[in-house]
């Protein structure tokens, strides 16, 4: 009688060995990333979170009959600033006031929490945001806005037909 083989050849399981190395390679750089993933993903949280609560405050300032009024930046008069959870907003055609922004301020109308984030008033700085913006970053230092990092920028509204432009800068996740 003849006896047979049985289990896998040599060359066999080299050829397994060589298809489990190759997908490794194509799939590992999927799971590297994801802390990048998540960065971009946290940021479009903030930048939706941005976008509920300046609907919040136009809201508030229509309701005070403030939605078309500019910031005059005088601080002797109310009706450019509503009240929102205990907190003074300076609005600009109803919706938040960039220049003016505080993390006090913020945190009035947006529930981040200030420890985690960094708030950057624009002033047209070589590492700032622009004049009429403000920069949000993770983290307890500024990021340098004019490099490719991880952000958010609200831009102030332009007129009372617009409203702020809250975008993500996710290129340096």
């Amino acid at each position: 009688m003849k006896q047979q083989q049985s289990g896998f050849t040599l060359i066999e399981l080299i050829i397994v060995i060589v298809i489990l190395g190759i997908l490794a390679v194509t799939a590992a750089p999927k799971f590297i990333d994801i802390q990048g993933d998540a960065k971009s993903s946290t940021l479009e949280g903030v930048k939706a979170a941005l976008q509920g609560g300046a609907q919040l405050v136009y809201a508030k300032s229509a309701i005070a009959g403030y939605q078309k009024n500019p910031n005059d930046d005088d601080a002797s008069t109310t009706t450019d600033e509503v009240t929102v959870s205990g907190t003074l907003i300076q609005t600009e055609y109803g919706y938040p006031h960039a220049d003016s922004m505080t993390i006090a301020m913020l945190s009035g109308w947006v529930d981040l929490p200030t420890t985690d984030w960094t708030l950057t008033v624009g002033d047209a700085g070589a590492t700032t945001p622009a004049a009429g913006t403000f920069g949000i970053a993770a983290g307890t230092s500024a990021p340098d806005y004019s490099s490719d990092t991880c952000h958010v920028i609200y831009t102030n509204a332009v007129d009372q037909n617009s409203s702020p432009v809250i975008t993500t800068v996710t290129s340096g996740c």
